[in-house]
């Protein structure tokens, strides 16, 4: 079986949280992500708070015309979001829990307490031709509400466990059953199992004929660290031992 390539997905909201500092003109949160997709990356991330504290209206209409790739948008479940996602049609929304005096997203959202209004939300985009995925505590209550839901796909927060690796006590999160019980259950650590999932539409990449329509994004507290950044550092060793990367 070959395995699903993975695809990385780069969140630009901070550009436009360095913008929005000054309420000027640069950095265009559209050049980062030219320069991302002309870097490799698979598509493109962002979140449009209720509050407009760094992405604008404006932003996602230049994005809508600038990213070859996808735009995953990450959103409140409110009605106001929803309308401007059905209108804007991204490949895929996020639907993700907000807090006005949070710095950046704290935790999962709630599905399990709040149901009917996620699969409300989620029906909605559905009809748009929108894939809808649900940001989460890696917990199998979670995981069987936002099915429950509609959510093609999962998004797991990883801060606990982040926060605990940080603290050199990682498997006293983890436990004896590493949130394999519960990514078990998502097929392809992304598209929902079980006889009321419904398969999104496949949107094949366009760079990538022999793409499965899989999306993966990693969810990284400020307290973690990226997985492939230290891979590409134990790259360069190898390729120099004095630990330069070699030109080229």
């Amino acid at each position: 079986m070959t395995p699903t390539r993975k695809r990385l997905g780069v969140n630009i909201d901070h550009v436009a949280t360095l913008r929005q500092a000054r309420r000027g003109r640069v950095p265009e949160p559209a050049a980062a992500a030219a320069i991302a997709e002309l870097s490799g990356a698979d598509g493109i991330t962002v979140h449009l708070r209720e509050d407009r504290r760094h992405i604008q209206d404006r932003d996602l209409a230049v994005l809508k015309q600038v990213v070859t790739t996808r735009i995953n948008l990450e959103m409140a479940a409110t009605d106001e979001i929803t309308r401007i996602a059905c209108g804007l049609k991204p490949h895929s929304c996020t639907l993700v829990p907000e807090k006005r005096e949070e710095i950046t997203t704290e935790g999962g959202l709630d599905v399990l307490g709040h149901r009917q209004a996620m699969a409300q939300t989620a029906a909605r985009l559905k009809n748009a031709g929108i894939v809808v995925s649900m940001f989460i505590d890696p917990e199998l209550p979670q995981v069987r509400a936002s099915r429950q839901a509609g959510a093609d796909a999962i998004e797991l927060h990883t801060g606990t466990f982040c926060e605990a690796f940080a603290g050199g006590n990682p498997e006293a999160e983890l436990g004896e059953d590493p949130v394999g019980g519960c990514v078990r259950r998502v097929h392809r650590a992304q598209g929902l199992r079980g006889p009321r999932a419904r398969r999104p539409k496949h949107r094949p990449h366009p760079r990538d004929p022999g793409d499965r329509g899989v999306q993966h994004r990693a969810q990284h507290h400020r307290a973690g660290r990226l997985p492939r950044a230290a891979g590409c550092r134990e790259r360069d060793r190898r390729a120099d031992p004095r630990g330069v990367r070699k030109p080229g």
